[in-house]
């Protein structure tokens, strides 16, 4: 099997030499396949400006990480809460797993400083950037997935990410136009929203998406963003006005 060596690992993208040893310390986690981790910071943009490099971008990681982050919050929200309806906990789980949630936690971790970026990414901070580091913080659970199993994902899911559960249940953050639909969907209709693309179109680093959001066949409303949860986030909104809900 291929090793890769202290000095291996770290990088040198033009700015700053980057040490992911670091980041492992900081999450207190060690991978044994230490591209895994590389990979889960290295954005699409980045390739385009090193198309040499041996890594993959992190969106495939992300894909597998966003179904694993789901599992173990499910998980944990149905043997915690025995009592509590789909609804809450659905409205529970949206509001743990949101792009915002997760871009605040991983810029809290020091995601920042590890991000692979294009020259032209690297200056943008505004919502963009957000998106970026959410994306990271799923594509470092898909990295940890790979690399050491499902229960070492679970062990660091509930370290950063359940801990905040009763903040957003004490302040009621979890009652967002998607979650507020998708429980009057659930309790009127007997049915739940489904979200779908219907147009996207932009560069990788301005996207622009249209979202329809269906009750079975039915298209309620459509909803317009920068990314596909901002998009869900209008549609949902503007489903509930469609519904008079």
């Amino acid at each position: 099997m291929f090793r890769i060596s202290y000095f291996e690992f770290r990088i040198w993208d033009s700015k700053n030499l980057k040490d992911f040893n670091i980041i492992e310390k900081k999450l207190n986690i060690k991978f044994k396949n230490k591209e895994l981790l590389k990979q889960a910071f290295t954005h699409r943009s980045y390739l385009n400006e090193n198309p040499d490099l041996y890594l993959a971008h992190n969106e495939r990681l992300e894909f597998l990480g966003d179904a694993v982050m789901e599992l173990v919050v499910t998980e944990e929200l149905y043997k915690k809460y025995p009592k509590k309806s789909e609804g809450e906990l659905t409205s529970w789980r949206a509001a743990l797993v949101n792009a915002k949630m997760l871009s605040g936690l991983a810029r809290e971790l020091g995601f920042n400083d590890f991000l692979l970026l294009s020259r032209g990414e690297v200056k943008e901070t505004g919502k963009a950037r957000e998106y970026i580091l959410a994306n990271a913080f799923e594509a470092v659970v898909g990295a940890l997935y790979l690399d050491s199993g499902y229960k070492a994902c679970a062990n660091f899911i509930k370290k950063h990410l359940l801990v905040r559960l009763p903040e957003i249940i004490e302040k009621g953050l979890f009652r967002d136009s998607k979650s507020h639909f998708q429980e009057e969907a659930q309790e009127r209709a007997g049915i739940t929203p489904v979200y779908e693309v219907l147009k996207e179109w932009g560069p990788d680093h301005n996207k622009r998406f249209i979202i329809g959001v269906f009750l079975g066949k039915e298209l309620v409303a459509e909803g317009q963003g920068s990314s596909k949860q901002e998009a869900e986030v209008v549609a949902a909104k503007n489903a509930l006005e469609a519904k008079n809900w």
